[in-house]
């Protein structure tokens, strides 16, 4: 999702292009993540504390650093190694109080590389508003969309698969995405990273 600049806005966690502007649909809370990430993130850790298992999770939500007008957020709370990962995301995008609504869905894949997290969900919820000189969504439930955040502790950045496709329209692979190339206003992602143990090279 790049930046919106005039002519170009972009549109959740969508770029299109209508009367010489881009829009890119971002995101806002998965059921009971609040924007911001604190409770989400602190409530996720404790459960996962709490059944004691190793595995990788990204969890926390936020929103864009845009123009006035122009409200990004994304959210999530996945846990799990690569295709046994579980959870939710949810994405919202509203534009000038006149364009916008949000989608969600179910994880499907996560991995992690130290501070690093690629996970991929499928929609699974489509609520969404237009209005005349903007963008359609179209219909996305059940697509597979792919999510890059990076969790650097300050100012945590984020990426969508969607980035260069204009609206999200196009499914990828499991655990695809892009550079997380967009910055956080508001609000942080947490990244835990893990792999499972290696088998030792023989001799």
């Amino acid at each position: 999702m790049p930046r919106v600049r005039r002519p170009s806005v972009a549109v959740v966690t969508a770029l299109a292009v209508c009367a010489g502007s881009a829009l890119t649909l971002g995101a806002a809370a998965p059921g009971g993540a609040a924007p911001g990430g604190g409770p989400a993130g602190t409530a996720a850790a404790a459960a996962q504390a709490a059944r004691g298992t190793a595995e990788p999770s990204l969890t926390g939500a936020g929103k864009l650093q845009r123009r006035p007008g122009d409200d990004v957020h994304f959210a999530f709370d996945a846990h799990g190694f690569a295709d046994k990962a579980s959870g939710t995301f949810y994405v919202s995008h509203h534009m000038d109080k006149k364009w916008g609504g949000h989608f969600k869905g179910r994880i499907d894949c996560l991995l992690t590389g130290g501070p690093v997290a690629v996970a991929t969900g499928v929609v699974t919820e489509v609520d969404f508003t237009g209005a005349p000189g903007y963008p359609e969504l179209g219909d996305i439930k059940g697509k597979r969309f792919g999510f890059t955040v990076l969790d650097d502790g300050r100012k945590d950045r984020l990426g969508y698969s969607w980035a260069l496709d204009g609206l999200p329209r196009n499914s990828v692979g499991k655990c695809q995405g892009s550079a997380p190339f967009e910055t956080l206003e508001k609000g942080g992602f947490r990244v835990r990273h893990w792999l499972p143990p290696r088998p030792a090279a023989r001799g």
